[in-house]
């Protein structure tokens, strides 16, 4: 998703060495980006590069954004680490915006400054910062956009520009050094941060947040849980009190709701891609403060509610929304085993449709495991981050089901004799497509790589 992180496919890198998969792989592309003159493979060989940063495709060339540990322009503190889930907006000029999040927890080697007027909590050490470029990818400003959060993982752009930053935890006040409940959404301004502080969007919900996705003509949000034990995750509607109001109009509330699958407690027991669940119920959520009872714990009511293991990508595309079941282990207490699900939400029909599914006899191994964030490319495809054992990369997946690798990170974080490299995330591009920005989690580093992409 960003489209934003685990968002898509497990083990979808593995697609053009032969994984096992069902379903109409082009409906994971519906509604989306056109394809354009590339698509037939990718951009050729990854060349080695000479300072152990990235390697890329000959004709491509990168530039390093940001690094931890180095001061922010803005004297606020220093740049902090594990960068996560981003997005990219336009600006004037040919100047564009990122928002970059900092999924930093307690204890972290860098955590995000505090600052005046955009910390919520002064015991939390993760948030979001924002980065000003200018046509030629050159630093103009760089600053903390959103303090004294937690686990800041992904999230998602609004139609007017914002960013939605999710917090995948379920910290209360008294946990650890926090002095407030956390697992909220906040609104970050990618312009002028001050303009929406940090403020949680309550009534959206206090969970493990994962991913969002607005649908633009109603103003709908959806939301996915990625809960990590049992019983996991929902699959989430916030029906705004005032829908596209624009910046800070998700504060006047809402009513959050959870879908409900008649006769379906666990999306990994469908297996068969085409299954169509018509007239799908939302169900009101008891109590989405959680106060006493986690959301995925509570009542609701007869018939109960739907859950799903790994619920984490979340886009739009058409006039539907996509949302993504990384895995299901029944080991972890899932009622089957799946490599990957793709679910289709059409609003208008109140229908579910299923896909894709990755089978258990996949190989995971080739070319890559563990998908992250991905993004929609310039030519028509995805690009993946990988998030695994092993080398690093980010691949490109065409229409046609070719996986090719577009990045290799370079950087080992373990020892010349067992090595370790960080894994991506946040990859998204420029409004004017000619740009690709991509962090690496540890170390904490933002990418801007350059090249014909179309």
């Amino acid at each position: 998703m960003t489209a934003t992180r685990r968002q898509i496919l497990a083990r979808t890198g593995a697609l053009g060495a032969g994984i096992t998969f069902a379903g109409s792989l082009s409906e994971i592309f519906a509604g989306t980006a056109t394809a354009r003159t590339m698509g037939q493979g990718g951009y050729g060989p990854l060349i080695p590069d000479p300072d152990g940063l990235l390697d890329l495709p000959k004709g491509f060339r990168y530039k390093v954004l940001s690094r931890e540990g180095d001061p922010l322009p803005s004297g606020e503190g220093n740049v902090p680490s594990n960068c996560d889930g981003m997005a990219a907006f336009p600006g004037k000029g040919g100047r564009r915006h990122l928002v970059r999040n900092h999924e930093n927890r307690t204890a972290s080697r860098s955590a995000v400054p505090t600052v005046r007027g955009l910390t919520y909590d002064p015991g939390g050490e993760g948030g979001c910062t924002a980065l000003e470029l200018d046509a030629g990818n050159g630093v103009r400003s760089e600053r903390v956009a959103i303090a004294g959060t937690s686990t800041n993982c992904a999230g998602g752009p609004t139609p007017w520009n914002t960013w939605l930053t999710c917090e995948e935890t379920e910290f209360r006040a008294g946990d650890e050094n926090y002095t407030k409940d956390h697992g909220f959404i906040f609104e970050v301004d990618p312009y002028d941060p001050r303009r929406t502080g940090a403020v949680p969007l309550t009534a959206m919900g206090r969970f493990q947040h994962e991913a969002i996705a607005v649908d633009p003509r109603t103003g709908t949000v959806y939301e996915t849980e990625d809960a990590f034990e049992k019983p996991f995750g929902l699959f989430y509607r916030f029906l705004p009190n005032k829908p596209l109001g624009g910046r800070g109009s998700l504060r006047a509330g809402g009513r959050l709701q959870a879908l409900r699958v008649p006769g379906v407690p666990d999306l990994s027991t469908v297996q068969q891609p085409g299954t169509t669940f018509d007239h799908v119920t939302w169900v009101d959520v008891p109590d989405p403060l959680a106060r006493r009872t986690p959301i995925r714990f509570q009542d609701f009511g007869p018939g109960g509610i739907t859950h799903a293991q790994k619920l984490e990508g979340c886009y739009w595309g058409g006039s539907c929304v996509y949302f993504v079941a990384s895995f299901a282990h029944r080991k972890d207490g899932s009622a089957a085993d799946h490599y990957g699900q793709v679910w289709r939400y059409d609003p208008k029909r109140r229908r579910l449709t299923q896909v894709v599914v990755f089978g258990p006899d996949s190989d995971l191994q080739l070319p890559g495991e563990s998908p992250d964030n991905i993004c929609l490319a310039p030519s028509g495809g995805l690009m993946v981050c990988e998030d695994g054992d092993g080398a690093q990369h980010v691949y490109g997946l065409t229409r046609r089901g070719k996986v090719y690798a577009m990045a290799r990170g370079r950087q080992n974080i373990g020892t010349p004799e067992k090595p370790k490299w960080g894994e991506f995330a946040g990859v998204t591009f420029s409004p004017d497509h000619r740009t690709m920005y991509v962090n690496c989690y540890e170390p904490g580093t933002t990418f801007a790589v350059m090249g014909s992409f179309v």
